[in-house]
């Protein structure tokens, strides 16, 4: 039996909010640590880093879509119709955090490796290999359901 030991995770300290654009949702990092199920080996400054790259990419990605919303009358992602709530948000909100989430997790499974891997953890690494890819496919789907397009688009080659 092999015994591994992980950091605590870090204590509840007042919220540390990441604040978006406005239009899209802002981001407690206590929640992202809870709903990504991250321990305290990843510390507040990398999770922030991740969470900072994966709102640039998705809003990038989401960028001319916004700015068509906007030009529609709608201030932020939770005020573009979508019919029914889930849980009191959005369809789009839902997504939008999902694929935020999916990105962040995606960019810290591949900078797990460290030059301190021990031969344990390269096995979870080598286990944890296609992970990463299918974390960004979650990302891209969820960023077509923000926009209401289909997951795939097929090109005959």
């Amino acid at each position: 039996m092999s015994f591994i030991a992980t950091a605590p995770t870090p204590p509840k300290t007042p919220a540390n909010v990441i604040k978006n654009d406005g239009f899209f949702p802002d981001f407690d990092m206590r929640e992202v640590r809870d709903t990504l199920r991250l321990d305290g080996t990843i510390t507040d400054a990398r999770l922030r880093h991740a969470l900072l790259g994966a709102i640039v990419e998705v809003g990038g990605d989401l960028a001319a879509w916004k700015e068509a919303m906007r030009t529609q009358g709608s201030t932020t992602l939770a005020s573009v119709a979508t019919g029914d709530l889930i849980d009191g948000q959005s369809r789009r909100t839902l997504a939008y955090v999902r694929a935020v989430y999916s990105l962040v997790k995606a960019d810290l499974i591949e900078r797990m490796a460290d030059y301190d891997t021990t031969g344990t953890g390269q096995k979870r690494i080598e286990w944890l290999a296609d992970a990463p890819d299918e974390h960004r496919r979650n990302a891209r789907w969820s960023t077509a359901d923000v926009q209401g397009r289909p997951r795939n688009v097929v090109e005959l080659i």
